[in-house]
């Protein structure tokens, strides 16, 4: 969403808007990797998921935060074998699910791939059943995750199906989604 960030405050996440504040933190500018915030009368840029703290220990944790669209979908930024692209998450996909270009763009080898079908809005369409060698979504990297390659365009956007997602926790609240995976 632009010109907002998600905020955790004294452990309680808040999404604001440029200008807002919560509980003394001021969200003065957001920008793809960073945002500026006003603490205590001085300005500080952080990039994301970092801390403001005098002792940093790993987090035992790592959480992915995702506000929802104006289509009331949680659309994010992934890396599949190591490209960046942007996923739809859909708990409703069985698999994580793309179309042939996209494949192709990732360096996806379909050459050798078991050829299946699969039953889409559209009804039964042929397919490819591949491995992924990972799938990272704001650092949560999950390794060999099977996913379906769609034939023709369909859908326009990968959606980041129950095969990634079994690995995580996931909560939706207030319109975010909420992504965390304990090491």
């Amino acid at each position: 969403m632009p010109g907002a960030a998600v905020l955790k405050v004294d452990g309680e996440r808040k999404m604001l808007r440029e200008g807002q504040d919560f509980k003394g933190v001021k969200l003065v500018a957001v920008y793809s990797r960073t945002a500026t915030l006003e603490v205590a009368g001085k300005q500080l840029v952080l990039g994301l998921s970092q801390k403001v703290g005098t002792n940093y220990q790993r987090p035992a944790e790592q959480v992915v935060t995702i506000a929802r669209d104006a289509r009331l979908q949680y659309r994010t930024n992934a890396q599949i074998n190591g490209r960046q692209l942007q996923v739809l998450v859909d708990t409703g996909a069985n698999m994580v699910a793309m179309n042939e270009a996209e494949a192709s763009r990732l360096g996806i080898d379909l050459g050798s791939a078991a050829r299946v079908q699969v039953e889409t809005a559209a009804g039964v369409v042929p397919a490819w059943s591949v491995t992924l060698r990972s799938v990272d979504v704001g650092g949560i990297r999950i390794d060999n995750v099977p996913a379906t390659v769609i034939s023709g365009e369909f859908p326009g956007t990968v959606l980041l199906g129950m095969t990634y997602l079994r690995h995580v926790k996931f909560e939706e609240n207030q319109g975010i989604l909420t992504l965390s995976r304990t090491h």
